[in-house]
């Protein structure tokens, strides 16, 4: 049997699961899924999730401190106003808090600056997606579909929530590790973030459960432990982009396509390959859902 031995894999393939045509959804909607921002809430988002004017030599560390706190602002008003866009909102600013900055100001990377680039790098992506929601700009494709999932309550919590983990490790996270530069020579750093916010994968979970009472839980042990994979396998459904995700590892598909991504000659196969892995979700969910093997919420 095949088993998906990080908390990426399972996040990425309970999205892909999880990403497909909302018109399939049979779930209640939660109490108070349809209440409105206020216009200054919208107002206020539009502002945190704005970029910061650029000062010349600005520490990196400094730049993230200040986005996690910005990201935790946004999480607040949002779950608030119980305003579904959160739910992906709240898992991320648990696992900062919880992973990412402690490890990347514990003093033991072998290059902190770097790490700390690349943490600002890829939450740039998730605010500036932000900004783009909620002052009419034009949102990436992968956030749009989160935002319209969350936005809609018809859909599952789990499933909205799976979706915005999909973008964010199948697609920015590899851009993220193109932008910040990355060479070969960062890729013991990158792996051991990774593991970071794998073991406090208990903190997205709890969050989402407090924030929006959402069970992310049962999904993400489901892929976790491999048993929603083998069950696709054995009835011969389940995608070649979730196979190649289990057999490899995700994160290491994520740094291989941000290397791929630097380079012209190998940039347009890269670009194909991360949009076609982000993409396996609509087939995955038709298959999950003939099984049977998701209780959605």
């Amino acid at each position: 049997m095949r088993r998906i031995v990080s908390i990426a894999v399972s996040m990425c393939c309970a999205a892909t699961v999880l990403a497909g045509d909302p018109a399939g959804a049979s779930a209640q909607p939660p109490a108070g899924c349809a209440t409105l921002l206020s216009a200054a809430d919208v107002a206020q988002v539009s502002t945190l999730s704005a970029p910061p004017p650029a000062v010349t030599g600005t520490a990196p560390l400094d730049t993230l401190t200040d986005h996690v706190w910005r990201l935790s602002e946004i999480s607040d008003i949002l779950v608030r106003n119980h305003d579904r866009r959160g739910l992906f909102t709240v898992g991320l600013a648990a696992t900062e808090h919880a992973a990412v900055l402690p490890l990347e100001t514990s003093g033991t990377l072998a290059d902190p600056t770097w790490a700390q680039r690349l943490s600002v790098l890829l939450l740039d992506r998730y605010l500036a997606a932000v900004h783009a929601e909620f002052t009419g700009g034009v949102v990436p494709a992968h956030w749009q579909r989160y935002f319209t999932l969350g936005d809609d309550c018809s859909v599952s919590g789990v499933r909205a929530a799976a979706t915005g983990y999909n973008g964010h490790i199948t697609v920015d996270l590899a851009y993220a590790v193109a932008d910040s530069a990355a060479t070969r020579a960062n890729a013991a750093d990158f792996y051991r973030i990774v593991d970071a916010i794998a073991a406090h994968g208990d903190a997205i979970v709890d969050a989402t459960e407090r924030d929006y009472g959402v069970d992310l839980g049962p999904t993400f042990r489901f892929y976790f432990l491999g048993e929603g994979l083998d069950r696709l396998v054995g009835a011969g459904r389940a995608s070649n982009a979730m196979l190649r995700a289990a057999d490899v590892g995700y994160n290491v598909l994520t740094f291989e396509s941000g290397l791929a991504l630097q380079n012209p000659s190998t940039r347009r196969a890269a670009v194909t390959s991360v949009n076609a892995l982000w993409s396996t979700g609509d087939a995955a969910l038709g298959a999950a859902d003939d099984l049977g093997v998701l209780e959605l919420r």
